[in-house]
């Protein structure tokens, strides 16, 4: 596991008790662990949204292909985020992102992220997932007066540097249209929505079920090795031989047995809580009545949204605990966060409350590319926290490229060119606590 992160993350032997647990229809496809020896052209590892979208991918041009799952397909990440659908899988700003790649190839990845959201909406049609969406947009709420004053020069930088229109509103605005809170402006983009994700991922691993892919859950990765040119997966039950391996398990890669991703990912803590259904009277009591995807203009950032039920999801950045004891900590902050921001729902009730890892990368992008010279294996990994769109994307386009299909999407030399290693990984840890101590401190100013 990684050394960033803690043994009571990895419970592959029961789900998180979230909100989308409870509500998503069983999986209810004859899946199997793997057992005995077995042969494949591609093995994924990992059955979250790049992963299945791989398979689905492969599967879908008769290649086989199998995906190692070491709980249920998507029982990490992809089942238990937020369910925002939307732009943004990256942490370095727009600004230094077009200072250290140029404008094309940063016009290229923006493009990149938007055909991402519009896959995520074009597979749900064509394989008739039902996933819970919500309207169109988000924005982003100024939690300071000067986050307001920055947004008008954000307008014009997104509308000059990718030709994206954007929308300031004042507070008085921010009522009309339902997104009242303790905010100070917002800034509004007409892209993403908001969906159920457990739902979507279970809708992906039955469209890459019925194309052919084989899905084997319960099925950790144990020990890798090569031998001549082949790779062999191995299990607690059993053996996959592979020509090629796709690497797709973002912030819950198993670097003890995978030597190729030691020291390239950063896992982090993020936050969920969900409310009890709000009445529409409580719901016009505090102003809040859209279900706009939603995030403060914070570096260690809220996220939220109104759900289809009445419910309002509630999360947040931060905390380098991942043990068990440590969650009610977790819970009790974020809880505070949320009744400062929303007052009139002080004493509404907490149905649900969970975590998991986001996942960075040491150059703040995402990355899909190979991992060896042979180009036998690939990873899709690095969100920043923002993957139901772009793991999708990314998945599919990895496929492509491992077999030597055409890509759907040219994607950017942004997300292609390298997995860099964090410098001195044993200190990812105190890396991670530092960056927190530096974004608390900003977000104050």
């Amino acid at each position: 596991m990684p050394s960033t992160t803690h043994a009571d993350a990895f419970h592959f032997s029961h789900p998180v008790a979230s909100y989308w647990e409870a509500t998503a229809p069983p999986l209810d496809l004859p899946l199997l662990p793997l057992a005995g020896d077995v042969r494949c052209d591609v093995a994924i590892i990992g059955g979250g949204y790049a992963g299945l979208s791989a398979a689905l991918e492969l599967a879908a041009h008769g290649i086989a292909v199998r995906v190692l799952e070491a709980a249920e397909p998507g029982w990490g990440a992809s089942g238990r985020n937020g369910g925002f659908a939307c732009v943004g899988s990256h942490k370095l700003s727009y600004a230094r992102m077009i200072q250290k790649y140029g404008q094309d190839e940063s016009r290229r990845y923006y493009r990149n992220m938007k055909e991402a959201v519009e896959l995520v909406s074009a597979l749900c049609r064509h394989h008739d997932i039902d996933v819970d969406a919500c309207e169109t947009g988000d924005v982003t709420l100024a939690h300071l007066p000067s986050r307001l004053h920055d947004f008008a020069a954000d307008v014009t930088f997104m509308k000059q540097a990718f030709g994206e229109d954007m929308t300031v509103l004042t507070p008085e605005a921010l009522k009309e249209q339902g997104l009242n809170g303790a905010f100070f402006g917002g800034l509004k983009m007409n892209h993403g929505f908001g969906l159920h994700p457990l739902k979507y991922v279970r809708g992906l691993a039955r469209a890459a079920h019925r194309a052919g892919a084989v899905i084997h859950p319960h099925s950790r990765l144990l020990r890798w090795q090569e031998q001549d040119g082949l790779h062999h997966l191995h299990t607690g039950q059993g053996r996959l031989i592979a020509n090629r391996v796709l690497i797709a398990t973002n912030g819950y890669t198993p670097e003890d047995v995978m030597a190729r991703m030691r020291g390239r990912l950063m896992p982090a803590l993020s936050n969920i809580i969900t409310t009890r259904p709000l009445s529409r009277s409580e719901q016009e009591a505090q102003g809040w009545t859209s279900t706009l995807l939603a995030f403060d203009s914070r570096k260690l950032l809220h996220y939220f949204r109104l759900l289809p039920d009445g419910r309002f999801l509630f999360g947040g950045r931060g905390g380098t605990d991942a043990s068990a004891p440590s969650a009610a900590v977790y819970r009790e902050k974020l809880v505070a966060e949320f009744h400062a921001l929303f007052p009139h729902w002080r004493d509404v009730e907490i149905s649900h409350f969970w975590r998991g890892f986001v996942c960075l990368a040491h150059d703040l992008v995402p990355y899909v590319g190979p991992l060896d010279d042979r180009a036998s294996v690939f990873a899709a990994v690095a969100w920043h926290g923002n993957g139901v769109a772009m793991a999708t994307l990314a998945g599919r386009e990895a496929a492509r490229r491992m077999v030597g299909l055409e890509p759907v999407e040219p994607l950017s030399a942004i997300v292609t060119r390298r997995l860099a290693r964090f410098p001195l990984a044993a200190f990812r840890p105190l890396y991670l606590k530092g960056a927190y101590l530096w974004f608390n401190w900003q977000d104050s100013r």
